[in-house]
């Protein structure tokens, strides 16, 4: 579920994102933003996974992101954030101040990886 809110809210909020995926069927509910949701809350297992080398463990999907995708970089911070209003919005008891500290901790670190090719 979760997977699914994340993409939907970043296509629904912030619409310029949408350019990446022209191919796509959009609409709610749809296989293939199911599918990106699934790949992107993939990657961000792997980096919780390998937290002391998110580097290491995003290394290709950062190559991929700048270097055939050519993903403008400002998107991924868009994209952190959507995760976290779909966090706040699934378990809004459990995210607390501290938990919303430590997961936009998390994904700026998760972004910053992504956007280090682009440098």
């Amino acid at each position: 579920m979760l997977r699914f809110h994340c993409s939907s809210w970043l296509f629904f909020s912030y619409p310029q994102t949408k350019t990446y995926f022209p191919h796509f069927d959009l609409s709610p509910g749809s296989a293939q933003l199911r599918g990106h949701g699934s790949k992107v809350m993939h990657a961000v297992g792997e980096a919780v996974k390998h937290v002391d080398d998110i580097q290491g463990a995003l290394a290709k999907l950062s190559e991929l992101h700048a270097y055939i995708l050519r993903v403008d970089p400002v998107n991924f911070k868009l994209l952190s954030h959507c995760i976290l209003c779909s966090l706040a919005a699934r378990y809004p008891s459990d995210f607390t101040p501290e938990v919303h500290a430590a997961w936009d901790k998390f994904l700026s670190s998760v972004s910053s990886v992504l956007t280090e090719k682009y440098r």
